[in-house]
């Protein structure tokens, strides 16, 4: 019989926080928005809808959402802290109780306003239980963008007014055609010309040589998994 290397080999890294749903889900839902807002933001307005409006503090969902927004994992011993980091750093943070439901039909749910490295982005997304999540509404860049919730997701910047633009979109497709793409939307956002956001919905997750790949082909990539 193989022997386990340490504790973590058994049951995997320790989440830090008393609940799945609202503290292991919640710093999931925060690195969507790290990944959203191109990095760390320096304001996040963060609304709290039903169930997490009524027990974000006490079960340390503020902590959970602001690790994920700093970029750290679940069982960072820096997570009871990180509203406490993310103000000294400077990040204009507030947390909203909003008395009506979600607007995505979910108990645990929170709305994130951010401006970030990339500029601003507003999502809903909502713990579903387990650590997992759902992302289902997206405010990019002026595009509305309604993902099915389930993840993982690729969305991806083109400049379709660059020479080759059509070319590298083929080769995108073609990168993704093994992982089971069960639907692509094309956005167009406020901002230059020809530039357009296309959504992929993945059955299965992407390796870091696939995003190294899709990355660049792209303006910009945004892989959330």
């Amino acid at each position: 019989m193989d022997k386990y290397k340490s504790v973590f080999d058994i049951i995997g890294p320790i989440m830090i926080g008393p609940s799945s749903s609202h503290t292991a889900g919640a710093v999931a839902i925060g690195r969507v928005g790290h990944i959203l807002a191109g990095g760390v933001p320096s304001r996040a307005d963060v609304h709290y809808y039903d169930s997490f409006a009524r027990t974000h503090s006490g079960h340390g969902t503020d902590y959970a959402i602001i690790s994920g927004l700093l970029g750290f994992a679940p069982d960072d011993p820096r997570v009871p802290d990180a509203v406490g980091i993310a103000r000294r750093q400077g990040m204009d943070l507030t947390f909203h109780e909003e008395d009506e439901p979600s607007p995505i039909d979910h108990p645990n749910t929170a709305v994130l306003d951010l401006r970030g490295p990339a500029g601003r982005v507003i999502y809903a997304a909502c713990s579903i239980g387990g650590g997992t999540i759902e992302v289902r509404r997206i405010n990019l860049d002026g595009c509305q963008i309604t993902p099915p919730g389930l993840l993982p997701i690729l969305l991806v910047e083109v400049d379709e007014s660059e020479k080759g633009a059509g070319w590298r979109l083929e080769r995108i497709r073609d990168l993704l055609r093994e992982e089971g793409v069960t639907k692509q939307t094309r956005y167009e956002p406020e901002g230059p010309a020809g530039v357009a956001v296309y959504e992929f919905d993945l059955d299965n997750p992407l390796s870091t040589q696939q995003q190294k790949q899709i990355a660049g082909h792209s303006s910009r990539m945004m892989y959330i998994d």
